[in-house]
């Protein structure tokens, strides 16, 4: 038997090695491209201005995410409008920021999810009146400082006074914020102040409480407010909460305010999505004025959808590479290990598939010829004439050189010997008539 000569081995390697490398680099390019190898290594927080809640948030975020060798940019900014329109405005190179809620009209917010709710920040009334004041409405006519023009508390409070058809005459908005408001509100140029956030500073609640005439209003629709704006939520101050020893307040505030929101862009990283939650955790999770330990950070949705990243940690926590490896190495890993498992899933059925092939391409070549065998046994025993059997015994020739010159690797070797003794039985059988008659 002629050997498996080397042309041959090279066509059944481009035949079926070839297509496979092609198949395996075709499903690691995809794999490459449609997952985000390893996270990046730097995270930019649009916080908001210098001394202010939220950039003390993100100072915080930063010390306690840069332990794990992650570099954290804090970009200072006016507030949450701001930071939302960072986030919404894909030229602009930030990652995450604080967002409150409400705030978000008029900005397209395609793209953004929510890594959780971080705290609630109530809504601060204070005005000046005889008597107490439990609806907005009863503030019709007069005159209102909503924050300045732009701030979050200037769009909080355009949207409660709207939902009470209180934006126009015969009442008056004055654009005035924090201490500006409360000086105004002392000395009767306003009748009421809206402070939400950072503007509510103890300094500035003490003021108010010091002042003869002025009470902080208690919203008795504050669950109306929150069925109608899903961004808010309600919340009681307790009987004495600021003040034990005078007993302020003498009895439970209801109030309203925002969710803020730890707003990011989908595309960031799952493994610097955990990072985030875990420093919200660490941040966020103690006890407040308005939150139980342990209640903050929260899947809630409100003006952003929670991410599929943030669902999965807040249910089965951060992913196991990073909870008990360093930052790097976990890095390095998942990089690899998201590579090499879709890539397994591809190769593996490859693998097993390419021998079977490769099998049958091989047997196909020596059993092909057992069917014209069989056809030349059929017409040796219909075809008795001389002529028909001289063209039979011609194709039976032909058949012998072919199988002679067939060429098989050795482990297919007793198949093509067995394929030989087959067509040499044919061919005395066709030579021999009086065997064919026996045979028949």
């Amino acid at each position: 038997m002629a050997g498996y000569n080397p042309a041959m081995r090279k066509r059944d390697l481009l035949l079926f090695v070839i297509p496979a490398v092609l198949l395996i680099a075709v499903a690691a390019w995809l794999t490459a491209k449609s997952s985000r190898l390893g996270p990046p290594h730097t995270i930019r927080i649009t916080s908001g201005a210098d001394g202010s809640s939220y950039r003390k948030f993100a100072d915080k975020y930063k010390a306690s995410i840069e332990r794990y060798g992650v570099k954290v940019e804090v970009i200072p900014s006016a507030g949450a409008i701001e930071n939302l329109r960072r986030l919404a405005d894909r030229s602009v190179n930030v990652d995450v920021g604080f967002v409150q809620g409400g705030v978000k009209e008029g900005i397209d917010v395609t793209g953004l999810v929510s890594l959780g709710s971080l705290a609630e920040q109530p809504l601060i009334v204070y005005y000046r009146a005889p008597q107490p004041v439990e609806r907005l409405p009863e503030l019709r006519g007069q005159r209102l400082a909503i924050g300045a023009a732009g701030s979050g508390t200037h769009a909080l409070a355009m949207k409660l006074l709207g939902a009470s058809n209180m934006t126009g005459e015969p009442t008056k908005l004055v654009d005035l914020a924090g201490d500006k408001a409360a000086a105004a509100l002392i000395a009767g140029d306003v009748d009421a102040i809206f402070i939400v956030g950072d503007a509510a500073t103890p300094a500035l609640m003490q003021k108010m409480r010091a002042t003869p005439g002025i009470r902080l209003m208690s919203f008795r629709q504050a669950e109306a407010y929150t069925r109608k704006f899903q961004f808010l939520s309600k919340l009681t101050l307790p009987e004495g909460a600021l003040d034990l020893e005078h007993d302020y307040p003498a009895e439970p505030v209801q109030l309203v305010g925002p969710t803020v929101e730890l707003v990011a862009r989908s595309t960031l990283h799952p493994a610097l999505s955990d990072l985030l939650i875990a420093a919200a955790r660490e941040v966020h999770g103690g006890p407040g004025l308005f939150r139980n330990a342990g209640e903050f950070p929260a899947p809630l949705a409100r003006d952003f959808p929670v991410s599929r990243n943030a669902e999965r940690y807040y249910k089965s926590g951060e992913q196991f590479l990073y909870k008990w490896l360093p930052f790097w190495l976990a890095s390095l890993l998942d990089r690899l290990l998201v590579v090499l498992v879709p890539l397994l899933v591809a190769v593996l059925p490859i693998t097993r598939l390419l021998p079977a092939i490769y099998r049958w391409r091989i047997r196909s070549r020596i059993y092909r010829w057992y069917g014209a065998l069989m056809r030349i046994e059929r017409d040796l025993a219909l075809q008795k004439t001389p002529e028909q059997r001289t063209a039979l015994v011609a194709r039976l020739d032909e058949i012998a050189a072919a199988v002679r010159d067939l060429q098989t690797p050795a482990s297919f070797g007793d198949q093509l010997y067995v394929l030989r003794d087959h067509v040499a039985a044919v061919r005395r059988r066709a030579h021999d008539p009086a065997t064919d008659a026996l045979a028949s």
